[in-house]
């Protein structure tokens, strides 16, 4: 008889084409943050055929549950965010977005097709393991709030509550067939800065009667710099750009306005706040110092994602189990962002990467870019693990 190790694989293996199919629909459907509602509706559909309970949740998000033996004994979480970017897709391929400047360029069509697949075989297995699994098909990863924000709110971790959440991205860095995983903190938070600096503009000739908000703006962008270099532990990673300068509209007029935007970014929460009152006294006092007002709006965006040590070692050891420890590779920190981050501060929670990656293929191009493709064997690893995940951890 077959273990249950082994009856997952070879699921895994049987489904993968289905679930390849599954990818290529959603790739070529994309919907953006907060509008995925043909999204949803698929997600449904899905869910519906394999026999799947589920319900509705901040309108497209889909949350589904399956009871194994003894169902109360322990719930896991198994999350898949299902939204898509405002990108113009580059790929020739056949299943090339149909949607004008949308696109599945960071891997949520994989996420998505990866957990379904979990979910078909969990649910066909489900008198061979013990406990409950709760699924979220998460929408609005990409853009503030957050969609895990928003489904914390209305109680997906409650009715069952799950002890643990794992969740899967795909990784551009790491070649098809292998997985990473990192304990302690992953990825940095993320906070949108906005500057408006106002002064009296003229003449570009009588400088002396003006308040120059470009330069003021310009003294800004460089102070700004401080917050990092002289104010954050040098061991602790930070990061803080300003990406757009918005003001003028010829060569010989100070503007009466210019405006600033850019990002922060953290891997300790309480330097993260620190740092949010940096910002605004540096910004003021030097709009102050210049004969300008400056205000200041920061969107606090995604908190850091930590994994839990303890859940990690679970994670790792199920993976050397079903891959080999060959195929186990350790995640490298970044300063990218997750909402993610919000389950992970209220249960243990465990990110983990999925290479996606064929060097010899050409499939190497990043997320967030116009030409982001994957390795389609990826998806059998995928599915597997999210399944075995599902069916064995236990926190």
């Amino acid at each position: 008889m077959s273990t249950l190790k082994e009856r997952i694989s070879e699921l895994a293996k049987a489904y993968a084409p289905d679930f390849i199919d599954i990818r290529r629909h959603l790739h070529a459907h994309p919907e953006l943050s907060y509008q995925e509602f043909q999204t949803s509706a698929y997600i449904q559909q899905q869910l519906k055929a394999f026999g799947i309970p589920f319900k509705v949740m901040a309108e497209t998000g889909v949350i589904g549950l399956i009871e194994g033996n003894n169902p109360g004994k322990r719930t896991v979480a198994l999350r898949a965010d299902i939204d898509a970017l405002p990108i113009e897709e580059a790929n020739d391929v056949p299943y090339r977005s149909q949607h004008k400047g949308v696109m599945h360029a960071c891997g949520h069509d994989v996420h998505t097709a990866c957990l379904l697949g979990a979910a078909r075989i969990l649910n066909e297995l489900r008198s061979h393991w013990e406990g409950s699994v709760k699924l979220i098909f998460q929408p609005g990863e990409e853009r503030n709030p957050g969609g895990a924000s928003l489904l914390i709110k209305e109680g997906v971790l409650k009715d069952p509550a799950p002890s643990a959440i794992f969740g899967l991205h795909v990784h551009t860095g790491l070649e098809a067939g292998k997985l990473s995983f990192r304990p302690g903190k992953v990825m940095a938070s993320a906070d949108e800065l906005y500057f408006t600096v106002k002064g009296k503009g003229g003449h570009a000739a009588t400088p002396h009667l003006t308040a120059d908000t470009v330069l003021v703006a310009s003294q800004i962008v460089v102070a700004l710099q401080q917050v990092i270099s002289r104010n954050n532990d040098p061991f602790t990673p930070s990061v803080l750009s300003i990406c757009s300068i918005q003001g003028g509209h010829t060569t010989n007029v100070i503007p009466n306005e210019v405006k600033l935007m850019g990002t922060f970014r953290a891997l300790d929460e309480e330097w993260r706040f620190r740092a949010h009152e940096l910002i605004r006294r540096i910004a003021v006092s030097t709009g102050e110092a210049m004969g300008a007002t400056v205000d200041v709006r920061i969107d606090v965006g995604y908190p850091a994602v930590y994994n839990n040590e303890k859940l990690h070692d679970i994670a790792w050891r199920l993976a050397c189990e079903l891959e080999g420890a060959g195929n186990i590779e350790t995640t490298e920190m970044r300063m990218g962002a997750e909402d993610f981050g919000y389950y992970s501060q209220v249960i243990p929670g465990c990110f983990y990467r999925l290479g996606v990656a064929n060097t010899e293929r050409g499939i190497t191009s990043g997320v967030h870019t116009p030409t982001f493709n994957i390795d389609e064997s990826a998806i059998e690893k995928g599915i597997k693990m999210m399944a075995w995940l599902g069916a064995r951890a236990e926190y």
